[in-house]
């Protein structure tokens, strides 16, 4: 799929230009068509593309932007907030977390990963197949990522401002046909990756090892395609070609290979460090619901998710979410807190896709019979690296007190692993209903009729600038453009 950006040039490219002109005398010389601008080499385009988009994922250092750490990581019942409950824990989203994540994703990320594919391919400015490749590959990332958060999106004609026939009105395409895309694409990235081939540049994700970059996008293509399996009947056929053939579809064997952001390698640093330890933010505890669930199950992570409260006295405990600013301070000091050391440091990953996530998706696969093998040993391989993941063994008999491998132990489970990755964790529980969570504390004050939020609304840039395209897109969704409509791929 052919794309160009429609709403705005990207502050790289802008930064770069400016650069040249003031590093040369020569200004005309340098500006010899003022028509066409100056091209950016894809080993640059890549580490901006890559810190934009997974920055924002993991969590904008600003306030009031961070969808995953301020909202879904609440939503889901990892954290809660002992101050601003209005800023997520309540269900209530601030318009900018709508307008910035959106500009962020399209305009920063996505435009900049589909320029790099534009100049990479056989007759463009530097061909280059695996610089190609990874350009397919993210956008189909950031897609999934926008259309999981909102629905039916413009994805066909999203970037199509600077083509030869620009759009600046792109239509919403419904999630359905998104999927159909994004995992098409995927297989194409795979598919043009070459291990053999030409080096990869400015990689600081991977360091440039093409092998992963194969892994980690055929192991989202799995994942999604087992989200729609229920909807789409062709999808436990291609899971399965998948599985048989690990030559053609690499996928992620071990801890060593989880897909993230390692921050060490990275001009700034993680942003959860710079929330907590940089800004000094102290506004959110560990939910009770999480806590209460892992101490059910004695299990051990809540020592490495989690640091008892300064007033404790080194006893883990929680409050839920919801709760108004003044009975949600009282609870400061005694709720314990993100563990600073494994998830705020500079150089703390930011996960994409973890090897445990991948083993649960089989094991949910498999209980479905969409995939042949034995869901209970794909589950207990997942607990298995779940647990090695922070440098844990399984304790014996946590099989007993976590139960046999049913859809919501399975998903339970996966909630557990998934710890900071709230808004696949949202994703989960708005698909499956898993894990089931705990009634409302009675104290707690919840907006949007105390619904969980199934997406989040459009943003107004869209009604003011695109009014009739976005109205076509709220037609899709099957209920209005609030946050109770479902999504497609409710099970």
């Amino acid at each position: 799929m052919k794309l160009t950006i429609y709403t705005k040039i990207t502050s790289l490219a802008i930064a770069f230009i400016l650069l040249l002109g003031a590093c040369t005398d020569d200004f005309e010389e340098i500006n010899t068509n003022p028509n066409k601008p100056v091209e950016v080499d894809a080993q640059y385009l890549l580490p901006y593309g890559i810190q934009e988009a997974v920055d924002n994922y993991w969590g904008n250092k600003s306030r009031n932007q961070r969808l995953n750490f301020d909202h879904a990581m609440s939503w889901v019942q990892y954290l809660t907030r002992n101050i601003y409950e209005n800023e997520g824990d309540n269900y209530n989203v601030q318009p900018s977390v709508n307008s910035t994540n959106w500009e962020v994703f399209y305009s920063d990320a996505l435009v900049t990963f589909q320029t790099m594919e534009e100049l990479s391919i056989a007759e463009g400015e530097s061909p280059h197949t695996n610089y190609e490749a990874v350009g397919i590959g993210m956008q189909a990332w950031i897609f999934s990522l926008l259309t999981d958060v909102w629905g039916a999106i413009p994805y066909t004609q999203a970037l199509s401002g600077t083509a030869d026939e620009a759009i600046y009105s792109p239509e919403y395409d419904s999630q359905e046909a998104i999927y159909a895309g994004i995992i098409e694409d995927l297989k194409t990235a795979n598919e043009k990756l070459d291990v053999e081939g030409p080096a990869i540049r400015g990689d600081i994700m991977f360091g440039g090892d093409v092998l992963m970059w194969k892994k980690f996008f055929n192991a989202l293509r799995f994942k999604l395609l087992n989200r729609q399996a229920h909807l789409v009947s062709s999808s436990a056929a291609e899971m399965q070609a998948m599985l048989a053939d690990p030559a053609t579809y690499p996928m992620i064997e071990s801890n060593d290979e989880i897909a993230a952001l390692n921050y060490g390698a990275v001009p700034t640093n993680n942003p959860w460090h710079d929330i907590l330890v940089n800004q000094g933010r102290t506004d959110w505890n560990i939910n009770s619901t999480l806590v209460d669930k892992l101490k059910e199950l004695q299990d051990p992570r809540l020592e490495v998710y989690a640091t008892p409260g300064s007033q404790a006295e080194g006893e883990y405990s929680g409050h839920p979410s919801g709760l108004p600013g003044e009975i949600a301070t009282t609870y400061n000091g005694y709720s314990a807190t993100i563990n600073l050391d494994v998830f705020a440091q500079t150089t703390s990953p930011a996960v994409l896709v973890s090897y445990a996530e991948l083993l649960f998706t089989q094991a949910e696969a498999a209980l479905e019979g969409d995939i042949s093998g034995d869901a209970q040993a794909f589950y207990e391989a997942g607990i298995e690296a779940a647990f090695s993941q922070y440098g844990l063994e399984m304790p014996a008999g946590y099989l007993d007190l976590a139960g046999p491998a049913s859809k919501e132990n399975i998903m339970t489970q996966k909630w557990i692993a998934l710890f900071g990755q709230g808004i696949e964790a949202w994703t989960e529980l708005r698909r499956t209903g898993y894990p089931v969570l705990p009634a409302a504390d009675p104290r707690a004050q919840f907006q949007n009729d105390g619904v969980l939020p199934t997406r989040i609304v459009y943003p107004s840039t869209e009604y003011s600038l695109n009014q009739a395209r976005v109205e076509a897109g709220v037609s899709m969704l099957g209920g209005a453009d609030d946050m109770k409509t479902s999504l497609w791929w409710v099970e």
